[in-house]
């Protein structure tokens, strides 16, 4: 089915439900969730919570906006216009893809980086290369061609997930309480050593791991965007927020508590360690647990590549539909399976750019891209959150006190964690989030009727 964007509706409820699902479940989990477990300690716990709490109000915001409307429209600017105002909304189109664009350059390099690691020799130019290629493809393909490849990406991550949580609980059992079961010493857990506190680095490391948990759940909002090429976006898009603070709980939150209370603190606490679902695998007596896990990093990295040519993509489609320029006309050209062609080529060039950009600059490039995702996200959560709470005040009967009263709560938390980054975040990263800031709220030009 085509809508009034040109674009093709054949987006099904599973795939949206996926899609946030993959979006929250990213490759620090797997990676990173070491290196956060030793920030914070226990608190960590905490952490997740408070940052599921924040994708929940930020994302039923975006389905209560959803459902409001009649008409839906490509972009982030589709489903924020309507409360904000269209130069806000075109201040987050751009936002939006500038941040999508620094997370394809960071994670074209990172899924290069990993596939060397599983098949040494090969130049990381060619791993780019395949990736690039491979990405552009599935997109150029068809809409259905994307969804359905991040619908079984997510599917293998929340599977990998699963396991964990099954061995980890089978370990507890033969660790602590046994029941009849018997474990070689092999498969006993240690654990004479704990935390010597809930928050061993006190109240500055349980805050540095929650803006870091925080940023490792962009991504989720991209559902909103799904909108202009969903079957039935008013049951999709509710349907894969209602779940949202559950998955945050069943997929980080029980993972972490297992690899507290399995893993010695002394292992747990080194932030260079094996990540600790490597060292559960291994506990267990699962060969090559390791390079188990790289290919499930490998596969949540390619994941967001996918999803930043995607996002990059129609973000880039919104602002120039409609355009009379000649740019604007060949960006705006769909294909015969109406996907945006010329839009997805010019966002996934910058994937062909990578390797010789990496050549010249060397990682410290990437890190920088990389850092400036953490500034933009937090714009957007914050965007979303004035729109949600422009339709709660204007019609009232959307919602009711509490919500309102929580949006408001979120708003601020999320305002102030974004001052914080500004203060805490090397002033040459400031600046430059500043200029994507300044060029995407002054080029907006009205359009003429």
């Amino acid at each position: 089915m085509e809508n009034s964007t040109g674009l093709k509706s054949s987006l099904k409820t599973r795939h949206i439900v996926m899609l946030s699902l993959g979006g929250a479940i990213g490759s620090g989990l797997f990676l990173g969730s070491g290196k956060v477990i030793a920030q914070a300690g226990p608190s960590v716990l905490l952490s997740y919570i408070l940052a599921g709490l924040t994708l929940y109000v930020v994302m039923y915001g975006v389905g209560k906006m959803v459902i409001h409307q009649d008409e839906h429209k490509a972009g982030m600017a589709g489903v924020v216009a309507p409360f904000i105002g269209d130069h806000w909304a075109h201040f987050a189109d751009w936002v939006y893809w500038a941040t999508w664009m620094a997370v394809l350059i960071a994670e074209e390099a990172g899924v290069s980086t990993f596939l060397a690691m599983l098949i040494p020799g090969v130049p990381l130019w060619v791993f780019a290369l395949i990736v690039a290629v491979l990405g552009t493809a599935i997109n150029l393909w068809s809409v259905r061609a994307f969804a359905e490849t991040e619908y079984w990406l997510a599917f293998i991550k929340v599977a990998v997930i699963l396991i964990l949580i099954a061995l980890g609980i089978y370990l507890l059992v033969i660790n602590d309480a046994h029941l009849g079961f018997v474990a070689d010493t092999a498969q006993k857990v240690s654990t004479k050593s704990t935390a010597p506190s809930f928050a061993p680095n006190g109240f500055s490391g349980f805050l540095t791991s929650l803006l870091v948990v925080i940023f490792s759940f962009g991504g989720s909002e991209l559902a909103a965007i799904t909108v202009a090429e969903t079957e039935n976006p008013k049951v999709a898009i509710p349907r894969a927020i209602r779940g949202v603070l559950i998955r945050i709980i069943s997929f980080y939150v029980i993972p972490i508590f297992l690899f507290l209370h399995l893993l010695p603190w002394s292992e747990v606490s080194n932030p260079d360690a094996a990540s600790p679902f490597a060292t559960i695998f291994a506990r267990v007596g699962i060969p090559h647990a390791d390079k188990i896990v790289l290919v499930i990093i490998v596969i949540a990295i390619f994941s967001a590549v996918n999803s930043a040519i995607y996002a990059t993509s129609r973000s880039l489609y919104s602002r120039i539909q409609g355009s009379n320029s000649y740019v604007g006309q060949r960006l705006g050209k769909l294909s015969k399976n109406q996907v945006p062609t010329n839009a997805i080529l010019v966002s996934s060039f910058v994937l062909f750019i990578g390797v010789l950009l990496s050549a010249i600059l060397g990682d410290g490039f990437w890190q920088f891209v990389a850092g400036s995702i953490s500034f933009t996200i937090t714009i957007v959560w914050i965007l979303l959150l004035v729109a949600a709470l422009v339709l709660y005040f204007k019609y009232k009967e959307v919602t009711n006190w509490f919500v309102k009263l929580a949006t408001l709560v979120v708003l601020i938390a999320l305002t102030i964690i974004f001052i914080m980054q500004i203060v805490t975040n090397p002033w040459t990263l400031s600046v430059f989030a500043l200029v994507i800031c300044l060029l995407s709220y002054f080029t907006y030009r009205k359009k003429k009727a």
